[in-house]
């Protein structure tokens, strides 16, 4: 509420208990839907860098107004500069309706290979989680595709956006299946297209964007929050608290980063392999390095 000036809190939503995304749109589309059956909807991550904030809203203003005239589910597409396997990657159709491009396939995080072919094809974008459509159209899809969900949220209509609707979210909310938007709406749907948008966007949940994004060095290191002394060391990442001291020998394209308990030292260009340690360091370890 300090960041948003003018939001009253009962506009702000809170989940229960985690359980992705596709749940907690399918909360808030059926409060909106509550407040304004003809509503347009836009969702956007909390996590990420829109450095051009001008041609933001005028892509977003595009894409309402395109998703007001047709029963589409929309997404905005950035153009890939480089391979990066953080990121999930939209293909393009040759297909177009009001010069807006529908969606052939979703690829999510793709090795390295992988990537490279999809920047040099040309006919990939990188999905930016960013999405926009009627409220009674996503609602329509989750109907159909993710009917589980939509069931027990059709359940109690009519207590969204009355003093009722806390006491039924925190009852049907946990028993939701653990689903994101992607895997159990879009990558189904066929009427899902996708907008093109080019206003420095950046997810910042991804160390390579997060290399790219902050100050280096000489040596392109970036070295945030804690101190470091390198010595013929190149294209680095270092996270450490502060307090600490990182010394680096000879080190070219690496992650160092640490948080809790936990030390980690990885290719940057493997990037992707993150996911699998964090589940293999709870198979071997349990839940304490996590």
């Amino acid at each position: 509420m300090e960041q948003l000036p003018g939001i009253k809190e009962n506009q702000i939503l809170l989940e229960p208990q985690r359980r992705n995304t596709a749940p907690c749109i399918a909360f808030a589309a059926n409060r909106i839907r509550a407040v304004n059956p003809k509503a347009n909807m836009v969702v956007a991550p909390s996590d990420h860098l829109i450095l051009n904030e001008k041609d933001f809203l005028e892509r977003i203003e595009v894409g309402l107004k395109f998703v007001e005239k047709h029963k589409t589910l929309l997404t905005l597409g950035m153009k890939p500069n480089r391979p990066e396997t953080g990121y999930g990657y939209i293909q393009i159709d040759g297909e177009k309706l009001d010069n807006i491009s529908k969606i052939k396939t979703f690829t999510e995080k793709p090795n390295k290979e992988l990537a490279k072919v999809f920047l040099e094809s040309g006919e990939f974008m990188w999905n930016s989680g960013i999405f926009l459509w009627n409220v009674q159209t996503i609602l329509t899809a989750f109907d159909e595709l993710l009917p589980d969900i939509a069931s027990r949220f059709n359940s109690g209509q009519a207590f969204f956006n009355t003093p009722k609707e806390e006491e039924f979210i925190d009852h049907i909310f946990p028993a939701c299946p653990n689903i994101s938007i992607d895997y159990g709406v879009l990558e189904k749907a066929s009427n899902i297209y996708v907008l093109q948008a080019d206003f420095g966007w950046s997810d910042l949940g991804t160390w390579g964007s997060l290399h790219e994004l902050s100050p280096k060095d000489e040596n392109q290191n970036a070295v945030l929050k804690c101190d470091a002394i390198l010595y013929d060391s190149h294209d680095n990442l270092i996270s450490l608290p502060e307090g600490k001291l990182a010394v680096l020998h000879k080190m070219d394209g690496y992650i160092v980063a640490e948080s809790g308990n936990v030390l980690m030292i990885c290719k940057k260009d493997d990037e992707q392999e993150i996911r699998q340690f964090v589940i293999d360091t709870q198979l071997k370890k349990g839940d304490d390095y996590i």
